[in-house]
């Protein structure tokens, strides 16, 4: 599998660098794999300014780019610096202006991410001082739905293997990165981003299917107990991550049609791919949802998740339910990774990582090893994170979500639809 993605990464067109004080650097084009960027979006409310010059200086480095026509606008950089960002005013149209006690120019210090990114406010100040908090908030509670309803779909992956195993599964996250890189894969070999999206679904439900066959099973047959099966996980995640690593790179890179216009309801926006990913997320939450309530498969698959022993007294092929929600747990995930890098955006070796803490959030939130537990817990987890952005700073938005966590533990452990049990 590592061998098929090392092919796809082989044709996927390499990252070039710019030269220290070399030339400036034009807009780049939609999917670029440069491997350190500057870029922002420039509009005036909705519509977009063309050919406003921006530029970026620092550490010896002059480079400048200028506005496309949906107001896009990237700068390629030679290094992780500090730079500063000006916008040219004087190539503004006649009715456009710097919102009032806007800075310009912007200071601006990449951190772990190899993007960063500007935003620079057009218009009147008092036009943005007219959003109500109720708008605000509407749009950031759709913002908050989405995200969570994607962030369910690998927390219900990783909640159907606890259920059934009792392994709290840390290589979770790289099921999840998985996917994003098989979709950028598969679409750099000029595969239709659709049909890259689902062949990347599968290549998820396979390894999952690896994982059980080489690793897991082996290691349920010799009676391992759960603590070394979980040491055994996190290897097993850094392994991944890092063979990722090294056919990947350590760049960010963007999937085909990343940047999306954003809709508007009302006086509610959200972009098409946040709002497309939250309709996927849905329609396959619900399918899981009667799958497990409706079929003979989800009832064996719950039968096991409640007792094991009984239900292979009943009859029911134990192992097979297992590896059957081995392929589940990594077709969601890699969905899950494939809406995330959209939701980001951005595919990158260690995403999984980064939002594998905000998974275990919502299942523990929602109570572990409850598949409906974990879509409430997640659907929760996500509404904090984006609401918390009225009053917290963006990077601080994912310090509530694990607060919650801990809270939980300490007065909850059971979860909201988990159900106590006694220890000892």
């Amino acid at each position: 599998m590592l061998a098929l993605l090392a092919a796809m990464f082989a044709v996927a067109p390499a990252a070039s660098a710019v030269p220290q004080g070399g030339p400036p650097a034009a807009v780049a084009a939609q999917g670029s794999t440069q491997d350190l960027a500057i870029r922002g979006t420039l509009r005036d409310g909705q519509e977009p300014l063309v050919g406003v010059r921006i530029t970026a200086t620092g550490n010896g480095f002059t480079g400048e780019a200028t506005t496309d026509e949906d107001g896009r606008w990237e700068i390629i950089v030679p290094s992780k610096s500090t730079y500063q960002v000006e916008l040219d005013v004087a190539t503004l149209p006649a009715d456009a202006q710097l919102t009032e006690g806007q800075e310009n120019p912007r200071t601006v210090t990449f951190g772990t991410s190899s993007n960063a990114g500007v935003i620079f406010k057009i218009g009147e100040a008092v036009e943005a001082a007219e959003v109500s908090f109720l708008d605000t908030l509407a749009e950031r509670a759709l913002a908050g739905l989405s995200f969570g309803l994607l962030l369910a779909l690998a927390a219900v992956g990783l909640s159907l293997i606890f259920g059934t195993t009792g392994l709290t599964n840390f290589a979770h996250g790289e099921m999840v990165t998985l996917g994003a890189v098989a979709a950028f894969g598969l679409s750099a070999t000029g595969m239709p981003v659709w049909s890259a999206m689902i062949l990347a679904v599968i290549v998820g439900g396979a390894f999952g299917y690896v994982q059980d066959w080489g690793l897991w099973r082996p290691l349920r047959r010799r009676g391992s107990a759960l603590v070394p099966m979980m040491i055994v996980s996190i290897g097993l995640a850094l392994a991944v991550r890092y063979t990722i690593q090294f056919f990947f790179g350590g760049s960010t890179r963007q999937l085909p049609g990343a940047q999306s216009e954003v809709i508007e309801f009302g006086t509610v926006g959200i972009t098409r791919n946040n709002l497309i990913s939250l309709i996927i997320s849905l329609v396959v939450i619900v399918v899981i949802g009667f799958l497990l309530l409706k079929t003979r498969l989800g009832k064996a698959t719950r039968a096991v998740s409640d007792n094991p022993a009984l239900a292979s007294a009943s009859g029911i092929d134990v192992d097979g339910v297992i590896r059957m929600v081995w392929v589940v747990g990594g077709m969601l995930a890699a969905l899950g990774g494939i809406l995330w890098a959209y939701y980001r955006p951005g595919v990158s070796f260690n995403m999984g990582q980064q939002i594998l803490l905000l998974i275990f959030a919502g299942v523990t939130l929602g109570g572990l090893g409850t598949v409906f537990g974990a879509l409430i817990g997640s659907v929760l987890v996500g509404l904090m994170v984006e609401i918390s952005t009225i009053w917290l700073e963006a990077d601080l938005k994912y310090v509530g979500a694990l607060f919650v966590m801990i809270a939980v533990l300490l007065f909850r452990p059971q979860g909201i639809l988990g159900r106590k049990e006694r220890v000892g």
